[in-house]
């Protein structure tokens, strides 16, 4: 039975009598409830909200016959990641004066997250962010999310373009409702005209899934654009976008235990000119929106639209939506894809400085304090805040003759330098996993820390510190930290346990493939050991981790792994 025969899931039912997202979350905000029902629970979602609870809590909750600590992890839309000082200094305050944690949390799609929001609070919270000109809603959902976008600053023209074409489709992809403002701002209904709709791109049940979108120049892949349902690259002549090469279908998520689904790499699509490429991602958009499978989520994302029905067969519906032929791609160019660390030029006499942070969470730790040294330096400094995909930084527009001083108010808290940093350190990424995720099967952020000094020095060892190995961690195969095309990858598979990825490359253009299963967190660096030995032997003139592992084949250690316990 073909799927739109099948009966919808029950999320697809809870979204279309949701009356365009409302369902009864104005009055659930005024109940004595510390949760919310499970389906505003799915409503709430499209508003940038993910109730969750703090699983260290749990088991002692439930020892003294008490309710889990209901939590809410609030997400905003912040096109491109780019902030004003006083706007990322809003989210600052919020953390300290509305969370139970205290802390920011910078994700792998350009935004911040806030964790530990209580019911209580979540009303205030959401109404400050929007007091700072900034929308949770499209944070996340089955909608169009956070436009994502290479994050280094400059004055050549093709970044003022590039940001000027990523507003233009922030603006006709974004949701439409009056919901945001009735129920978090208090504003009053409005009557629409006969024959209109709240929502004329995304009808009363949005998109099947999540949709992506990112943008970057070609020859600098720092937002990993092959990962996302539409990439989006920049071609550049005389400093100026020409076009976009258009790529389509990728996409990190998988469940272990379901060979049928699997992570995706986009693939080439089209070239448009900048004044049709909103017009082609709308169309690309509202094909997903009307063939995307609505009865099982696990299939419902477009990489699976794209191999179930073909990539002509999805040409052609757009081309058809479009009214003319598309184009073909370009060849691509990839040079790097590390993320802008350090001191760079802007313009005539302005730098930025990009910073790590590990983890991507802003707190202060001891000898660290490195949530009040981005406090103190932003209210100083005003620099405009940049975030980027990799959960990182960039303090922008800072005249020369500050750099100095930015740089010794960092070090007064404690804040070392990129450039004194490891390239395996700076290159590695981890999503939240516990104690909020509640998809987490494993710890992720808070154990990357402890596994890294370990592959560190195993790298120095070896000869191979500065061979731009890429290392991530997933506390579940749902792929956050987009595991799936680093060099090495650790995804969550039970506590304590994950399974072992190899092969993928450090320009963000291959997939890895699973080496190990279920293996024990002591035991992760053994796993791998074999393979890094032989890799310093016998690698190539400037061959990648990643490329060594595809063209010699894993095959070949899997019968030396080490034994487990």
């Amino acid at each position: 039975m073909a799927p739109e025969q099948q009966k919808e899931s029950k999320v697809e039912v809870i979204k279309r009598e949701s009356r365009f997202l409302r369902g009864t979350l104005k009055e659930a905000l005024q109940d004595d409830e510390a949760k919310f029902s499970e389906d505003n629970v799915q409503v709430l979602k499209f508003h940038g909200v993910y109730q969750q609870d703090d699983r260290d809590l749990r088991q002692q909750l439930k020892k003294e016959g008490k309710d889990r600590h209901w939590i809410m992890m609030v997400r905003a839309r912040i096109p491109g990641g780019v902030l004003t000082a006083d706007q990322y200094l809003v989210f600052d305050r919020i953390a300290d004066e509305l969370t139970d944690y205290g802390t920011l949390r910078i994700t792998t799609r350009q935004t911040i997250q806030l964790h530990g929001v209580v019911k209580d609070n979540l009303k205030e919270t959401i109404r400050r962010i929007n007091d700072a000109m900034i929308t949770t809603l499209g944070g996340c959902g089955d909608q169009v999310r956070n436009i994502i976008c290479c994050s280094a600053p400059g004055d050549e023209p093709f970044r003022g373009e590039m940001r000027e074409d990523l507003l233009s489709l922030v603006d006709r992809l974004g949701a439409k409702t009056h919901a945001y403002y009735e129920i978090w701002l208090d504003g009053e209904p409005i009557e629409l005209e006969p024959g209109k709709t709240e929502e004329p791109l995304y009808g009363d049940v949005y998109l099947p899934r999540k949709f992506k979108v990112a943008m970057t120049p070609e020859g600098d892949n720092c937002i990993d654009v092959y990962d996302n349902d539409v990439g989006l690259v920049a071609h550049i002549e005389d400093g100026h976008v020409t076009g976009y090469t258009v790529l389509v279908g990728g996409g990190m998520g998988r469940t272990a235990t379901d060979p049928k689904t699997y992570p995706r790499l986009a693939s080439p699509f089209a070239y448009t000119s900048r004044d049709k490429l909103v017009d082609v991602v709308t169309a690309i958009v509202t094909v997903q929106r009307d063939f995307g499978d609505r009865v099982n989520r696990r299939f419902a994302r477009l990489k699976y639209t794209l191999d179930r029905r073909g990539v002509d067969w999805f040409r052609s519906e757009v081309e058809e939506r479009l009214g003319y032929r598309l184009d073909a791609p370009r060849e691509l160019v990839w040079h790097n894809a590390s993320d802008h660390f350090g001191w760079h030029r802007e313009a005539d006499g302005v730098s930025y400085l990009g910073l790590f942070i590990p983890q991507g969470r802003v707190k202060d730790d001891e000898g660290v304090r490195l949530k009040t040294a981005l406090r103190e330096v932003i209210r100083e400094f005003r620099p405009t805040v940049r975030l980027t995909t990799q959960q990182n930084v960039i303090l922008s527009g800072i005249p020369d003759e500050q750099k100095a001083a930015v740089e010794a108010r960092l070090r007064e808290f404690g804040v070392p330098m990129p450039w004194e940093l490891s390239p395996t350190r700076l290159g590695a990424m981890a999503c939240v996993a516990l104690p909020t995720c509640g998809l987490a099967v494993a710890e992720s952020e808070r154990v990357l820390p402890e596994l890294l000094p370990q592959f560190e020095q195993l790298f120095a060892d070896l000869g191979i510190a500065d061979a731009g190995i890429t290392l991530r961690m997933t506390g579940c195969p749902n792929g956050c930290a987009r595991p799936y095309n680093a060099d090495i990858a650790f995804v969550g598979r039970t506590l304590g346990k994950y399974d072992v990825f190899l092969g993928g490359g450090s320009l963000g253009t291959a997939l890895n493939e699973k080496f190990a299963d279920a293996v024990p967190f002591a035991a992760l660096v053994d796993v791998v050991r074999p393979v890094l030995e032989a890799y310093a032997r016998e690698r190539q003139v400037g061959e990648g981790f990643g490329e060594y592992c595809r063209r010699v084949g894993l095959e070949r250690f899997r019968s030396t792994e080490p034994a487990l316990s």
